[in-house]
């Protein structure tokens, strides 16, 4: 099983030039970019290509971009920024050779229909998945476990993607997200497991549905979720991507880097071993 890191673990006490050294040194696979904050952080001192020749020249690999954020029942006008946003993230995809751009649902307090939400996410994962396919580029869906995301279950976000019904787009099953609104496994064991793109790995304190905040993520096995349950039903049908761990503890940006990254792969592979 390949082992990945999403940049989130790290947010507030390291940059992507220090996440790409110190995942190297600690036998990383894969590296998640995110692309609102750390990347165009890396390019005000680097060049495109020289992140693309360090990735050519060392072991570890772009995995993901993350993310192309509230794809989803937007404004005209919002929309074709977020197109516009889209297409230069294919370029940079294209150039460093990453696989999938993750898109994330639209976060509001507005109550919008459910029928809505779904016509529009369907309609944009079509133009996405149109203008990515030149670039043999897939589009993985985040659900977000939060009242406040207009797709935040396992089981909307797999109806959407089954509706879109392209090979390239497919799922984020982040297990933070699968517990925080009580996804249910029953959906993920009738699920196609071909759907599922990114599996995220996290934990979290033990707060009721609803009220979760990535900020209450821990140490893969050291909370509440029901990781076995989701790892066991992954074996059996089949899962074979890699795994990203992804973490936005507060008090783990408080630390060293170097020691948030060791301990997420320790934390991490302790979990995934026995099952994947």
């Amino acid at each position: 099983m390949k082992l990945g890191f999403n940049q989130a673990t790290t947010l507030e006490n390291s940059n992507l030039a220090t996440d790409l050294e110190l995942c190297e040194k600690h036998g990383y696979d894969y590296i998640e970019i995110r692309t609102m904050d750390k990347l165009p952080e890396y390019l005000k001192q680097y060049s495109l290509e020289q992140l693309s020749s360090y990735f050519q020249e060392h072991h570890i690999k772009p995995f993901a971009l993350n993310a192309l954020v509230y794809f989803n029942n937007r404004s005209e006008e919002d929309y074709q920024q977020l197109i516009n946003e889209f297409k230069q993230m294919l370029e940079y995809a294209k150039e460093l050779q990453v696989p999938y751009i993750v898109a994330v649902p639209l976060v509001t307090k507005e109550k919008i229909p459910k029928k809505d939400i779904k016509e529009s996410s369907v309609a944009v994962l079509h133009e996405l998945a149109e203008l990515a396919e030149p670039y043999g580029i897939k589009l993985a869906v985040e659900f977000v476990g939060h009242p406040e995301c207009t797709i935040n279950t396992f089981e909307q976000a797999y109806d959407i993607v089954q509706t879109v019904d392209n090979p390239n787009v497919g799922l984020v099953l982040d297990c933070f997200h699968f517990h925080a609104m009580n996804s249910s496994i029953e959906a993920l064991k009738q699920a196609d497991i071909s759907k599922v793109f990114i599996l995220h790995m996290d934990d979290t304190e033990d707060f009721p549905t609803g009220s979760l905040v990535d900020e209450d993520r821990v140490w893969p096995g050291h909370g509440a979720i029901d990781l076995e349950g989701i790892l066991t039903v992954l074996k059996e049908k089949g899962f074979d991507g890699p795994v990203t761990v992804e973490l936005f503890r507060p008090e783990y940006y408080e630390m060293k880097a170097e020691d948030v990254i060791r301990k997420a792969k320790e934390t991490t592979k302790e979990v995934i071993t026995k099952y994947l």
